[in-house]
């Protein structure tokens, strides 16, 4: 028997110490870059974006990837990406830590537009205060200490 999965991830990271260096012109770059990653792991991006302090990934992860590498993995290359090319002059790197939220396949669309209208958004709520709706949304217990 084939293995068959349907899980929407929403992954979300930020840059470290909540730093806004992910300045507008080059987030196009990095969204393409990271693109690249998920494709070449057999991954479905369905939507990134974010604002200048983190950034959010919709996509199927396939089944033989695990999340935490997946992360790994794309740290450890955007970093080295946008100081090779010079992309965020103060970027300094990303958090320790991530989110990983699991949806089924009809949640897609409004996923897509969430992450759409992130810019508009963040206009209301802060990326701690959307942070922390995610995980009580998930019923995700958390120490606010590690939340800085």
């Amino acid at each position: 028997m084939s293995t068959y999965t349907q899980i929407i991830y929403q992954l979300v990271f930020s840059t470290k110490g909540r730093e806004r260096s992910l300045s507008e012109s080059g987030q196009e770059k990095l969204y393409s870059f990271i693109w690249g990653i998920l494709k070449n792991k057999k991954c479905h991006l369905y939507r990134i974006g974010g604002i200048e302090d983190h950034i959010h990934i919709i996509a199927h992860i396939h089944p033989t990837i695990a999340v935490a590498s997946l992360i790994k993995d794309i740290k450890l290359a955007t970093t080295s990406f946008i100081k090779s090319e010079q992309l965020f002059p103060r970027f300094s790197g990303w958090q320790d830590g991530y989110g990983a939220f699991t949806y089924s396949i009809s949640a897609k669309d409004n996923l897509i537009e969430y992450v759409k209208k992130q810019k508009e958004h963040h206009k209301k709520r802060n990326f701690k205060e959307e942070y922390i709706k995610l995980l009580e949304e998930h019923g995700i217990e958390y120490d606010e200490k590690y939340l800085v």
